[in-house]
């Protein structure tokens, strides 16, 4: 199955949109997952503005690569989320400290996100979703149910209108499961999809990072949601627990070697990389194979050509034929 390899530009947006095109076509990429942030993706304009988006794809085309998805993590994780300072470095200074403000120019972000991605030529959007509850994960002070289904439906009531733009647009949202999310392991996205009841525009960005170190099997994430795996995310993390560290980050940064996991670049960590491309085999699923670089201790051209190289060996397509088949003497 040859699935396209791209790479996400979000760990390159502070270079030139044109840069990381030429950077990437060197390496092999197939393509992009192009960040809406940096100069790389203005989603308003390429709602808006046909000639914006002939600049993108003429940029892409230059340097012989494709685009399947948009990423708009950063907009929106401000839909959700309770207002806190640190979400003010996604958005423009108009609505720094507002928090309504800025909500209503995150639901905005999104819509437009959708209509992005279509005039694009592309019908998968990847990002976050926020969460009003996350703060309330460790159950002290008592955390109610009525608190958490109360979240659930904060998020349904926000999301709904955005989702109705990307019906619109015949353009799907995947959500990537992540710690800070409405939707963090196997139960939450259980209880997220039911809650939008069953919605085919929300889907998954599949990402193993993200629960490898919780201890959930990403390859069961992948049997248990086969349906709604919209996108996938190359990423790779590692455990390491040593009788000191734990598993919470102690509010060491990422990339200290005392914490007890970090991302690591692919094939360094703990995911189980070969497991997880015969589920996406079994489940069919034949979209991208997005690498997102994150390695703090590694050179990021050196982890980029590295992880290419990663991902190509172990994109291996399912049998044609069972081998034990019609076996004669």
């Amino acid at each position: 199955m040859a699935r396209p390899v791209t790479i996400f530009t979000g760990q390159w947006a502070d270079l030139p949109f044109e840069d990381v095109c030429k950077k990437a076509s060197a390496w092999g990429y197939d393509g992009l997952e192009i960040a809406c942030w940096g100069d790389h993706m203005d989603v308003r304009k390429a709602a808006a503005d046909p000639a914006y988006v002939r600049d993108r794809k003429r940029i892409l085309e230059k340097h012989g690569l494709k685009c399947w998805a948009l990423g708009a993590h950063l907009a929106g994780q401000c839909v959700a989320d309770e207002y806190e300072p640190r979400l003010d470095g996604f958005a423009p200074e108009a609505v720094k400290g507002k928090p309504e403000a800025l909500r209503r120019w995150a639901v905005d972000e999104m819509k437009a996100a959708a209509r992005a991605a279509r005039n694009m030529g592309c019908y998968v959007v990847n990002g976050f979703m926020g969460s009003p509850i996350w703060r309330a994960w460790y159950s002290f002070p008592t955390t109610t149910e009525e608190m958490v289904e109360a979240g659930f439906q904060k998020v349904l009531a926000l999301w709904s209108p955005i989702l109705d733009e990307f019906d619109e647009q015949g353009v799907k949202f995947a959500l990537e499961v992540h710690p800070t999310e409405i939707a963090f392991d196997v139960y939450t996205t259980r209880r997220l999809l039911d809650t939008f009841n069953g919605r085919l525009a929300l889907g998954l960005n599949f990402d193993p990072s993200h629960l490898v170190w919780q201890g959930v099997a990403p390859e069961l994430f992948l049997r248990d949601f086969a349906d709604r795996i919209y996108h996938v995310h190359m990423k790779d993390a590692a455990v390491t627990l040593d009788g000191r560290a734990g598993i919470l980050g102690s509010f060491l940064p990422f990339g200290d070697v005392r914490r007890g996991w970090n991302f690591r670049s692919l094939g360094h960590g703990d995911v189980d990389f070969d497991a997880v491309i015969r589920e996406l085999n079994a489940i069919g699923y034949d979209g991208p194979l997005s690498v997102e670089w994150e390695d703090n201790a590694m050179d990021r051209e050196f982890g980029a050509r590295e992880a290419l190289e990663f991902v190509r060996s172990m994109n291996f397509s399912p049998s044609k034929a069972a081998f034990d088949k019609d076996m004669k003497k």
